[in-house]
């Protein structure tokens, strides 16, 4: 399998595969509004925490949260530079297939004059 634009080891696929998980984009959302403890991140889940925990090792894994730990406390934080990676990523997709319908747009505007 090819690697991907700023994907050395994976790291978009981690990404990709972190983002693919519903409960996993909630957690994101809600770490744009600063940092939170793992019970705070799991209150809205009805999930049993052990559950919950294995979602954020996910997100740490791919690089897209932090954690600390104080005492019996760990509080997570957002990492947006896999996100930045994941945009540059798909802005380069974007461009690619723009740039590809552009090409058939012209070919078939191309084909409809001919058959005039």
């Amino acid at each position: 399998m090819p690697k991907h634009a700023g994907g050395e080891d994976g790291a978009l696929d981690r990404v990709l595969h972190a983002l693919s998980d519903p409960t996993r984009r909630q957690v994101i959302e809600r770490l744009t509004e600063g940092p939170a403890t793992t019970s705070d991140l799991a209150r809205p889940f009805d999930m049993a925490l052990p559950s919950f925990t294995q979602h954020l090792h996910v997100l740490e894994h791919a690089g897209l949260v932090t954690s600390e730990k104080k005492g019996r406390v760990r509080t997570y934080r957002l990492a947006p530079q896999p996100l930045e990676h994941l945009d540059t990523w798909l802005a380069a997709q974007r461009t690619r297939w723009t740039r590809r319908l552009d090409q058939l747009d012209s070919l078939l505007y191309d084909l409809k004059e001919q058959q005039r």
